[in-house]
């Protein structure tokens, strides 16, 4: 039998290849305002990634007049076409999301993004409906590295942490998901490549991508 009860799935970087889409998206609005992308730009986030709380750092750190929730609707605007037409699944999700589903076991999702932008994309590759709960970014809760999103998505599934296995591509985010007290496997993204190293140390298994992740997984869950 298995020891997982329920894989929780991060969005971005993870399920679908949108980080670079993000990398325009920062440079883009900070241009428009006169701004330059510092070098730092993310170096410093106080209490966690999450869509809020990034968009709270944005208007602090450049002293920014929108209020978190206009810069948080200008970057849905940015990239919300993106999301329900033309960001891809990364190759092999769908496949083992519907043999995970098969097999009974709990899928959940755990992103820094919102709501919104999370089921766009995933009703759009057609996936959304295999998700029994969905624990996002512009909800008020501390973002990665912080265990909050984890743990709230294992208590709406009434599971217990350690119930759980966590798919994630960033080292904040494999960070999040051992702070949970959750196993954690990290899958491959070109974006995260300068912390690859940490990465690798910090989660329980690295795959470089989800058709070697499946073969194991799979026929760990046999088991």
């Amino acid at each position: 039998m298995s020891k997982y009860k329920a894989i929780i799935f991060d969005l971005d970087g993870t399920l679908i290849d949108s980080m670079q889409l993000w990398r325009r998206v920062d440079t883009e609005f900070l241009n428009s305002r006169g701004i330059e992308v510092p070098k730092d730009l993310f170096d410093h986030l106080p209490h966690g990634n999450s869509f809020i709380q990034t968009a709270t750092y944005f208007k602090t750190r450049f002293s920014l007049p929108d209020s978190p929730e206009s810069i948080m609707q200008e970057w849905t605007d940015m990239v919300g076409h993106h999301y329900e037409s033309d960001i891809p699944l990364k190759p092999g999700v769908k496949n083992l999301i519907e043999a995970l589903d098969k097999k009974g076991f709990i899928i959940g999702l755990g992103t820094s993004n919102s709501f919104e932008l999370a089921e766009k994309s995933l009703k759009h590759n057609g996936i959304w409906h295999f998700f029994r709960t969905a624990v996002t970014g512009d909800e008020h809760l501390k973002g990665k590295p912080f265990p909050d999103i984890y743990l709230l998505a294992a208590q709406r599934l009434q599971l217990e942490p350690r119930d759980c296995l966590v798919i994630e591509d960033t080292l904040t985010g494999v960070q999040a998901g051992k702070a949970a007290g959750m196993t954690v496997f990290a899958i491959y993204d070109a974006d995260s490549l300068e912390y690859i190293k940490q990465i690798k140390q910090t989660a329980d298994r690295f795959y470089a991508d989800y058709h070697q992740m499946a073969e194991e997984l799979l026929a760990e869950l046999e088991g």
